[in-house]
Parts: structure tokens; C-alpha cells; sequence
């Protein structure tokens, strides 16, 4: 939400928010009920599943890009931790520090004018000691205007997902491949492929679901199990390689615009390739400078 609203979104548990607000959605969208949101609330999100409506959901990480997510119309922006490897070049995502999301997240949310923000809860904030989940967390809403936050885990980390919640604070759960675990699984392969590790993950969405989060984002899991995830539990279900069964779609917009290129999982679908656009629009701004056809007449000042 940008700083400069003055109607801010219901910031509570998606299963008593208030409702989607009057229609002033982008020329075309349709008369849905994302359509009809004047913001994105964790209830739209309630009600789209209800409905029937995919929800649509990109990370973001700055001003710029953020601005043009939210204008086409996504539903939910996440300021994800993923910033550690597509913004620093980190190989993980574990070195990630609260203040480094919270920047990334104060940038995003000068952006953002419709869609609900969710800024990821790094690596050591809130595992093992619900007290420092909460203050985090109240950081990231206090410092950065988030309008929810995300956790990855299950029965593990279901304490602070309550906690939190008693601040009146929106949680949406993350289970699958949680990256933040990353040396632990040893590799980024899919999971819950093995009927025991299966039916904890089914077990861990009931619980997340008891505990309050609004949404559930499930990755590079089965479409199978995604889909009985999703059928089990009544809150949204936003899928990362887990299949079309779920309630909606998540991706990294560096990968979805081609502009990360080393990093090709079989969920991603390129729609644009950045990365030969802009390499070629800085070889021909090269050029022309080292010719003197920059600057020219026309982009010269005369006195």
C-alpha cells in the first residue's frame, strides 16, 4: 500500500477481514472479484478461492519493477527473500537479514496501490523463539507498511505463527520446499514425493490453516499432493511448481522476465527475455558513444 492512502486494507485474519472494496480496477480488468477490489485484502484473497479465481502473485524487491507489478494488476506482491540471490548474488537465501528486507520492503511498498504486500520473514527471526517472531514481525509492519507476512514451516514454527497473530498480524504459511532449510534438504529437488513426508505436509496445511494463516504457499511439490492440499483446506493455496490445481501462482519476476537466465526449473515459464534485450540495448549504447552518435543534436542543449 502506498504511504499516501488513506483507506489501508483490513489487516487481519483472512477468514474475518473485511470485504473487497468498490471497483476502481485497471481499464479492462474484468467484473471479478479481484476486478471489483479496490485493494487486495487477505478476504479477497477468501473470497477469489470461493469463487473460483486464480490468484496471481510476483515478488518484488524495488520501486521500479514493484510500480509496474502492481499496475498490471497482480493480486499479491511478495518482497521475498529471494532477494539474497537475485538482487545480491548470494547463493542461498539464508544470509538475508531482517533490515535487509525491510528495506527491500519499504521500497516495494512506495509502489504499491492495490495489491496486498507480503514481505518473507528471513532465516532467524522467528524459528524457535515465537517472542522474537513477534517483535520481528512488528518490525516489518512498524518499519516497512507490509500488510502481511510470510513464514516457512509446519508444526515447527506454528507457535509463532500464532504469536504473531495475537498482534493482529496477517500470516501466510510456506511448506514444501522451504529454501530457508536448505542445508538441511541438501538439495532443491522436489519434495514430499514419499508417503510419509507427504502426509506430514497435509497434516502441517491443517495445522497452519487452525492457527490462523490466511494462505498457504506450497512449492515444488507433486501436482497430486497439491491438489488434495488444496481440497483439504478452505483458505488459498498459491502454488510454485506444484501443479494447476491449486487456488494460485507464484513466481520470481527476474525469472519470469528472463532477466536471471542460469536458473531453469521445469515450473518456469519465461515470458519475456530481458536479458538479450538489455544486453543488446547496452552494446548499441556503447557504440554509439565510442562513434560520438550520442548525444546528437536533438539530445544537446543550445545556449
Amino acid at each position: 500500500m502506498n504511504s499516501t492512502n488513506t483507506s489501508p486494507p483490513s489487516f487481519v485474519n483472512g477468514n474475518n477481514a473485511g470485504g473487497a472494496f468498490e471497483n476502481t480496477a485497471p481499464l479492462g480488468m474484468s467484473m471479478s472479484v479481484h476486478g471489483n477490489a479496490r485493494k487486495v485484502t487477505t478476504h479477497t484473497l477468501q473470497e477469489m478461492k470461493r469463487a473460483g479465481e486464480k490468484i496471481t502473485m510476483l515478488t518484488a524487491y524495488d520501486y521500479s519493477l514493484a510500480r509496474l507489478v502492481d499496475q498490471a494488476g497482480v493480486d499479491v506482491i511478495l518482497v521475498g527473500d529471494s532477494a539474497s540471490n537475485v538482487m545480491a548474488g548470494q547463493a542461498t537465501t539464508v544470509p538475508m537479514t531482517l533490515d535487509h528486507m525491510i528495506y527491500h520492503a519499504q521500497c516495494v511498498e512506495r509502489a504499491v496501490d492495490r495489491a496486498l504486500l507480503v514481505v518473507d520473514m528471513p532465516f532467524g527471526t522467528y524459528q524457535g523463539n515465537s517472542r522474537h517472531a513477534l517483535d520481528s514481525a512488528i518490525r516489518i509492519m512498524k518499519e516497512a507498511s507490509g500488510h502481511a507476512v510470510k513464514l516457512e514451516g509446519g508444526s515447527e514454527i506454528v507457535e509463532s505463527v500464532e504469536r504473531i497473530l495475537t498482534a493482529g498480524i496477517p500470516v501466510m504459511g510456506h511448506l514444501g520446499l522451504t529454501p530457508q532449510s536448505i542445508y538441511k534438504f541438501g538439495t532443491y529437488s522436489v519434495r514430499a514425493k514419499e508417503d510419509t513426508e507427504a502426509e506430514k505436509l497435509i497434516e502441517d496445511a491443517k495445522l497452519l490453516e487452525a492457527a490462523g494463516c490466511f494462505a498457504i504457499v506450497l512449492e515444488k511439490i507433486p501436482r497430486e499432493l497439491a491438489k488434495k492440499v488444496a481440497q483439504s483446506i478452505s483458505i488459498p493455496t498459491i502454488g510454485i511448481g506444484a501443479g494447476p490445481d491449486v487456488d494460485g501462482q507464484v513466481l520470481v519476476l527476474h525469472d519470469l522476465l528472463g532477466i536471471t537466465m542460469d536458473f531453469s526449473p521445469r515450473f518456469l515459464r519465461r515470458y519475456l527475455n530481458l536479458a538479450e534485450e538489455i544486453d543488446g540495448a547496452l552494446k548499441s549504447y556503447c557504440g554509439d558513444v565510442r562513434s560520438g552518435d550520442f548525444p546528437n543534436d536533438e539530445e544537446s542543449y543550445t545556449s
